[in-house]
């Protein structure tokens, strides 16, 4: 009980440091907005530690952050051929297949009405269907390597980068189309100098949603047949042997990546709608 409260009186007092920070006028440079998530963070994995170790919760419920970055650091080769099968394989390929493929889909349904009203709500439909009822399909249809799982997360990320890009691409004004029609701009001149550019920001969007859905894809996949390696095979395996701690460290490794890619899109979209009022400071 002792613990409980030294670990609750901890969480208050970091918690109340984090807000007071936050709030204050260095919490709003660059440092502090990362000092500020980075304290967050060390706050929890203090706390779960602590009341993990002071409840003595066992480990196949609960291991401490400690032994899961112990399996961490002595597991680093099965988790890099698990990234490089499930992430470098499986999603960012998946992601670029479906994310190119449905960029110029949306182009195509621009230019056909026909195409608007026939395969939009058909593409509503099919990204409503569950992963867990397409996924074993889809492994039976591509094998069970990583091809099977890229085709999963083309059918995640494929409409959603689709109506994304679609409601884009209907963004700009009357006045400005009537302007490039003035200037006898073709359909493409106008596509790539006006229409393009001002769908940058939802054409981002779909991008951010996709990386988190791609990741999740290829992971849920390997559930319904991989080869020994994987992300999600190691998760299913350790599960089985109570392996409490070694499926949290590909969880672990699953964040950083999610993480990592969504702020690389996220950076790209800085530089490239540079000129939008959300980019502006």
């Amino acid at each position: 009980m002792i613990w409980v409260i030294a670990v609750t009186i901890f969480w208050i007092a970091a918690l109340g440091v984090n807000i007071r920070i936050a709030n204050s006028a260095w919490g709003n440079t660059r440092a502090g907005r990362i000092f500020v998530p980075v304290l967050f963070g060390l706050t929890i994995l203090i706390v779960w530690e602590g009341l993990v170790r002071g409840l003595q919760i066992p480990a196949v419920i609960l291991p401490p952050p400690s032994a899961i970055a112990v399996r961490f650091s002595e597991s680093l080769d099965i988790l890099w051929m698990d990234f490089v099968q499930t992430f470098l394989k499986g999603a960012l390929s998946g992601f670029a297949i479906g994310c190119g493929a449905a960029f110029l889909t949306a182009i195509l349904i621009d230019r056909s009405p026909f195409l608007q009203r026939g395969l939009l709500p058909v593409g509503n439909f099919i990204a409503a269907l569950p992963i867990i009822g397409t996924a074993p399909i889809l492994v039976m249809w591509f094998g069970f390597d990583w091809q099977s799982k890229a085709a999963v997360v083309v059918a995640m990320v494929f409409f959603p980068m689709l109506v994304n890009t679609v409601q884009g691409l209907k963004e700009t004004e009357a006045m400005q189309r009537d302007l490039m029609h003035t200037y006898a701009a073709s359909y493409w001149q106008s596509l790539f100098k006006l229409r393009l550019p001002a769908a940058m920001p939802f054409v981002f969007n779909g991008l951010k949603i996709s990386t988190t859905l791609a990741l999740i894809g290829a992971i849920v996949a390997e559930f319904f047949g991989s080869p020994t390696r994987g992300m999600g095979f190691r998760i299913s395996i350790e599960v089985g042997r109570l392996g409490l701690d070694m499926v949290w460290a590909e969880i672990t490794v699953a964040a950083i990546a999610g993480t990592l890619f969504y702020g690389i899109v996220t950076l790209v979209e800085k530089k490239v709608t540079f000129w939008h009022p959300s980019q502006r400071k």
